[in-house]
């Protein structure tokens, strides 16, 4: 599978999610599967792709041409796709995942999260959205989600959207029983 990491892209986050971005990175690599991430050269992204390129996965950095101006870089990728801007980085990684997993991270990561979630509501996508619950720290997102649903605001249970996991193997469950399901569509 293409995986899609949405994630942080600084340093000053607890050691803990790194410890568990690298984690995922080198079992998505000994797994066969390939990650799909921001491009960027620090902080989580930084992490869960050296992770995978050490352990001889692939990584696709899908890349805003800001980033390059500021020479961020990662110098983890196999495959660097170009964009013109956060937009359109958004639509090629949906475009090109089979699956989201999204980490700690801060506004950027909500606006992938979100754009994906709601393109889901909309049927443009019937592909996994796995909210990596680390150390608590989607708790407040989770409560807000929660108080969305219960005034009404929302079509259907949130959770029919986003899936939450806390740990890896609960990651890997999850990403196991939507390829079931995608066989059994079949």
């Amino acid at each position: 599978m293409k995986l899609c990491i949405f994630c942080s892209a600084n340093w000053q986050i607890a050691p803990e999610f790194f410890e568990k971005a690298e984690e995922l990175g080198r079992w998505a690599a000994a797994s066969g599967h390939t990650i799909v991430f921001g491009g960027h050269d620090a902080g989580l992204m930084h992490a869960v792709s050296k992770a995978c390129h050490d352990a001889g996965g692939r990584c696709i950095g899908v890349v805003p041409r800001k980033i390059e101006e500021m020479g961020r870089l990662s110098p983890y990728l196999d495959v660097h796709v170009p964009t013109e801007d956060l937009t359109d980085r958004k639509q090629l990684m949906m475009d090109m995942s089979d699956a989201f997993i999204v980490l700690p991270g801060g506004m950027g990561t909500l606006d992938e999260l979100f754009t994906v979630v709601a393109a889901g509501t909309l049927d443009l996508h019937h592909k996994p959205v796995i909210l990596y619950q680390m150390e608590d720290f989607w708790n407040t997102l989770i409560a807000m989600l929660d108080d969305l649903q219960g005034r009404g605001v929302t079509r259907e249970e949130w959770r029919s959207y986003i899936q939450v996991a806390t740990s890896l193997e609960e990651v890997e469950q999850l990403l196991s029983s939507a390829v079931c399901e995608d066989d059994d569509a079949v």
